[in-house]
């Protein structure tokens, strides 16, 4: 054979100094070594966040003034955040080490001592084998290298995590050239060649290696995941709304500047004002904000139901998925298939053939040695009741073979002395060319097994035959003048989580794209069985999308539920144009052939028993392949994204709003509005007390959609109540103008601070607790953490002036009417803010 002269190797295997020689040539067979991150590689990865860069930013100017205090605090917040998110990444890559030790360790191999002893077959390590190998499969065996068969028996393969076909692929030993397929199919469809990364389903057989390690078609997979990632949905929101920030920041310091220059005739000495400003705009708690939020929620997560997100902020971007891309086998439905009804020649119910079927797949697996039935015979015994077949003897047995693509047995019916039955069981042209019809018969019955494939169901034919009894031998010639006795219909089992899994997803707003390798019919008639109403245009073969442009595409994958005959390059497509159409795109996958998708999705999801390729390419691991698994994360992901939200709309509307009215208070008093110190002690107890953001529970309706950080509607939201802020703020202004006085102009300064800062730290108090979408001031449980800490906040504005750490700051005791008119103050602003709330809450959830 031209392959073993090529590979200079022979049917009895290699020497073992030969094979120790290709080792040290080829290398082991491994895949290609993916080098994980250390902890401080992580820890200076998370120093690139935007949020962290705007801090560090701040963190240099204050210190350029002379700021130290203000650079010391901004630093501890920088570095809080990026332990705390290097930590729990660096968890999570713990626990995907030990992920990839799940593998297959040994394969049977043929070595000889020398070249004169025999050979022997012995489990060798998986990573010893080279090409010229002879190894030996058997039912259960992974392949472990790229090989061509010399020798099969029976064999089937599961390839689905290479191809994305659910059902096994016949593999013999014979060149047979390849059907025409979709692009970059074809060499999966070669029935002589096995490949790393599938399994075996039945029989057995032998063959030599080809490729090992990296030169496998598996390793070539890791070469999709070698670039740059596109940034996901939160990468995304996050510059968005760092430019933001930052040109905010950027403007301010200038205008408080040349505000304080042309008006009052003040100067350089209102640069740390200005910075102390510019500090107060911007959320120095976020990154510890944002990085507890989602390690609270990964934490959980792998808890309670054993998923790991390996990047955090890929938990963020699972709340925000609004579209779930998936393949159909082992997700929606599951490795085996299921007898879904047995059918005469006219096309009506008739058990009896089922039962015919399983006498053929009983005595089968009996007579002919097999270790095991295939998923087609499994199914069709699971109908089956025992004691009915044990009442036939089997005589003889004529196993399946790729080939032929039929199987036969030949049993002792019950009260038939003298007489054998051949029973007959296989694919519909090969039992129907051997059975006794009339050609417009036999062209009516592939029409009738025609449409029951094109609903999405398998079909086996099956015949029966009367022969003499005999002691000979039966051969594949007496499989002829058979009598036709009907087909068997079989549907994939449904995952039994499948149906309340996805109709959670519908209720969250998660639509579903079917992404699958599998027959359309086989697709649709899954979403069938699933509820998954479909419309006439709703499935597509992928090849259709070839000769579309991108923006037709995802025009295209907007409208269509089902993309069948998937290659890996048309699902990566498509998870592309879903993104570029606006939506955020989770990708669940498993297989070698899923990895360019899992990349091309803003969240890649992998199960745990996937492809080792599979899992390093995805963001999150699930415990097992569950759409109810997907549900939780993405549950989880809304809670953590729904407190950041909350904590940015209320942190920078309120920040907004002390800026307008520190900008303000500069223009018109002669003196500044708030000391630097003021303005950093405040902002520091403000930031610490919404750490407990991180721990709050969302309102149920922000569960009920996608998280996601719209740049464009945070900027609306915190312009709006930034304003109503700074009305207030104004309004305490003008109270502390109008009606307090002290002593002389340093005391009147000095009240003004004073009054503005207990007000300032009350209104932020009242903010936290009113702009919590859904929440009332006053619940029915316990005030929670927010609540708490709301409280502080404000106890602190009410206690700091008169206490004895009040002077240091430049803060003095307040005359009780202040307290009065503030009342008023904050009750107006109470009301204003409630009544905006509403108005806001109408908007958003109006339409949920």
């Amino acid at each position: 054979m031209q392959v073993l002269r090529r590979l200079d190797t022979g049917p009895r295997g290699l020497t073992e100094d030969e094979a120790a020689l290709r080792l040290a040539r080829c290398g082991a067979n491994t895949l290609p070594a993916r080098e994980d991150a250390s902890w401080p590689r992580l820890l200076v990865r998370g120093l690139r966040d935007p949020f962290t860069a705007v801090l560090l930013c701040l963190a240099l100017v204050s210190a350029a003034v002379f700021a130290w205090s203000t650079a010391c605090v901004i630093l501890a917040l920088v570095v809080t955040s990026s332990v705390l998110r290097a930590s729990g990444e660096y968890r999570a890559d713990r626990s995907m080490a030990q992920l990839r030790e799940l593998v297959a360790t040994t394969s049977t191999v043929l070595r000889r001592a020398d070249e004169e002893a025999a050979p022997e077959a012995r489990e060798v390590p998986v990573e010893d084998l080279v090409p010229g190998d002879i190894v030996q499969l058997g039912a259960g065996d992974l392949v472990p290298a790229d090989v061509r068969l010399l020798r099969a028996r029976g064999l089937t393969v599961h390839q689905s995590a290479l191809t994305g076909e659910s059902a096994p692929v016949p593999k013999h030993a014979a060149d047979v050239a390849a059907a025409a397929g979709p692009a970059g199919t074809a060499v999966f469809e070669q029935p002589q060649l096995c490949f790393q990364g599938s399994s075996v389903a039945t029989g057995s057989g032998t063959a030599v290696v080809l490729e090992t390690g990296g030169r496998t078609r598996f390793a070539a997979a890791h070469g999709r995941t070698v670039g740059r990632r596109e940034a996901s949905a939160f990468d995304r929101s996050v510059y968005g709304i760092s430019w933001i920030l930052i040109r905010f920041m950027l403007l301010t310091p200038p205008l408080v500047l040349m505000a304080n220059a042309a008006l009052r005739d003040r100067g350089l000495e209102t640069l740390p004002f200005a910075v102390a400003v510019a500090v107060g705009l911007t959320p120095e708690m976020l990154p510890v904000v944002v990085t507890t939020c989602l390690a609270r929620g990964a934490s959980l997560l792998a808890r309670t139901h054993g998923v790991i997100v390996k990047r955090l902020p890929a938990l963020h971007d699972l709340g925000a998925v609004d579209v779930l891309c998936l393949d159909k086998t082992g997700t929606l439905t599951q490795d085996r298939p299921v007898v879904e009804r047995g059918l005469d020649a006219a096309g009506a119910d008739d058990p009896e053939v089922v039962r015919w079927a399983a006498v053929n797949a009983w005595w089968t697996l009996q007579l002919a040695e097999l270790p095991e039935p295939d998923a087609l015979d499994e199914a069709v015994l699971d109908t089956a009741d025992e004691d009915d077949l044990m009442a036939y003897d089997g005589v003889a047995a004529l196993p399946f073979d790729p080939v032929r693509r039929l199987a036969t047995a030949v049993v002792r019916t019950p009260g038939r002395l003298g007489s054998h039955t051949l029973v007959v069981k296989g694919a519909v042209e090969a039992v129907l060319e051997r059975c006794a019809l009339e050609p417009a018969e036999a062209d009516r019955l592939a029409d009738l097994a025609g449409r029951a494939a094109r609903d999405g169901l398998r079909v086996l034919a099956v015949a029966t035959a009367e022969r003499p009894a005999r002691l000979r031998d039966y051969t594949p010639a007496d499989e002829r003048g058979l009598d036709f006795r009907g087909f068997v219909t079989l549907r994939d089992a449904l995952a039994p989580t499948a149906a309340p899994a996805l109709a959670a997803l519908a209720a969250r707003g998660v639509a579903i794209r079917i992404l699958t390798g599998d027959h359309p019919g086989t697709a649709a008639r899954a979403c069938r069985d699933l509820g998954i109403e479909l419309g006439p245009d709703q499935v597509v073969t992928a090849d259709r999308t070839d000769a579309l442009t991108d923006a037709e595409l995802a025009d295209l994958a907007r409208r269509t539920t089902v993309f069948a005959r998937c290659t890996p390059e048309h699902k990566a497509r498509i998870s592309a144009a879903l993104r570029t159409g606006g939506h955020t795109v989770g990708f669940l996958g498993d297989g070698v052939n899923d990895v360019s998708a899992l990349w091309a999705a803003d969240v890649g999801i992998a199960p745990r028993d996937a492809t080792d390729v599979a899992r390093e390419g995805a963001d999150v691991v699930l415990a097992e392949k569950d759409l109810t698994a997907v549900d939780h994360a993405i549950h989880a992901g809304r809670h953590s994204g729904g407190n950041i939200a909350t904590y940015l709309r209320i942190t920078l509307s309120s920040n907004v709003g002390n800026v307008i009215a520190m900008l303000a208070a500069g223009l018109l008093l002669p003196f500044l509005p708030m000391l630097p110190a003021q303005v950093l002690v405040q902002n520091l107890c403000f930031d610490t007390v919404q750490l407990a953001f991180a721990y709050d529970r969302p309102h149920p309706a922000l569960l009920r959609r996608p998280a996601a950080l719209d740049p464009r509607a945070l900027l609306r939201f915190i312009t709006g109540f930034g304003v109503l802020n700074a009305a207030a703020d104004l309004a305490t202004f003008v109270v502390l103008a109008l009606a307090l006085h002290g002593p002389g102009p340093a005391e009147d300064e000095a009240v003004f601070h004073s009054g503005w800062f207990t007000e300032n730290l009350i209104t932020q108090s009242l903010v936290m607790m009113l702009l919590r979408t859904g929440r009332r001031l006053f619940e029915d449980r316990p005030p929670g953490p927010v609540g708490w800490t709301a409280a502080a906040l404000a106890v602190i504005g009410l206690v700091l002036p008169p206490s004895p750490l009040g002077p240091l700051l430049g803060l003095t005791t307040l005359p009780l009417e202040y307290y009065l008119l503030l009342t008023i103050v904050l009750a107006l602003y109470a009301a204003g803010l409630v009544l905006a709330r509403r108005r806001h809450e109408r908007n958003l959830l109006g339409d949920w």
